[in-house]
């Protein structure tokens, strides 16, 4: 993996946490750090006047408290700041170009409108070019820039796999290549739909059947994990099927993910984009960092 790990600072103290997670995950990854602030994009509670040059300040500010905290605790650490004036979410599109990863901060649990990322992060994490990382205020497993006792309980990188196959391969990459930097496993989720919405009886012959199948999706998966178990010896990956709903299967897959990885496709327009179900589901509810991965 190469470029920056970019973080959108804003001053919030989500995106201070992000900071935070980004400037140990750029460490363990051995990648430089760009903290950008857009001066135009601030948040709605900060108290500065409209003037730009008072914008300015602010937005330097930040960046510098943020570089002082972070280069502190991690003085081994690539840092650069950047202060722009386009809009937040056209910068951090425009740099997925070129970063390894993009991270940006989401509120935490508490009321259900916490739930909901904001309209910057959605429209970056359903048109970046890069992976995106969201991490939320709240993670008690990141505080003041270092893992806490919490993330003890939270030892698996965990990635959903919709169909195996090639398809799969940027997700893998980035799940595989968090794992060995961390040491720890990789969990590889698959769900399988649910062919009748009703229980009755069956036949032996169908039972038989069912099992035929889901021995298949197991050769599947297995033959899709067999270059990345090559290329990445020292991770245990682990297969999980099973049947149900994607989104909730993921979710209680996920419950010791210490990263959650999932995919959306890449879009040939930048004036449509959406993400999925699944995504929205991770988003708004596991506890963790999820890692957004664009894929063909």
């Amino acid at each position: 993996m190469t470029g920056s790990v970019v973080v959108g600072l804003d001053g919030s103290a989500e995106s201070i946490t992000a900071a935070w997670w980004a400037a140990r995950e750029a460490l363990d990854r051995h990648l430089p750090v760009l903290l950008l602030h857009s001066w135009t994009t601030q948040p709605l509670d900060v108290p500065v006047a409209q003037a730009a040059s008072t914008k300015q300040q602010y937005g330097r500010d930040v960046l510098r408290t943020a570089e002082a905290d972070i280069l502190h605790r991690y003085g081994d650490l690539e840092l650069s700041t950047e202060l722009v004036s386009a809009p937040a979410s056209r910068a951090l599109l425009d740099r997925s170009e070129n970063a390894a990863m993009l991270v940006l901060g989401s509120r935490g649990h508490g009321t259900v409108s916490s739930f909901l990322l904001g309209s910057i992060s959605l429209h970056v994490l359903g048109l970046a070019r890069c992976p995106t990382v969201t991490v939320r205020a709240d993670d008690p497993a990141i505080a003041v820039g270092r893992q806490q006792a919490a993330a003890i309980d939270r030892n698996e990188i965990v990635v959903g796999v919709k169909n195996p196959g090639p398809a799969s391969d940027r997700l893998l990459e980035f799940a595989f290549t968090t794992a060995e930097s961390h040491a720890v496993p990789v969990r590889v989720v698959r769900a399988l739909p649910r062919t009748s919405p009703i229980v009755r009886p069956r036949p032996a012959s169908a039972q038989h059947s069912d099992s035929d199948e889901e021995d298949r999706e197991h050769e599947r998966l297995t033959g899709t994990l067999a270059p990345w178990r090559a290329k990445f010896p020292t991770v245990t990956a682990v297969e999980h099927i099973a049947t149900g709903p994607a989104a909730q299967v993921l979710l209680t897959a996920a419950a010791h993910g210490r990263l959650t990885v999932i995919g959306r496709r890449l879009h040939p327009s930048h004036l449509t984009w959406k993400l999925g179900p699944v995504a929205h589901g991770a988003l708004h509810h596991l506890p963790c960092p999820i890692a957004v991965v664009p894929h063909d």
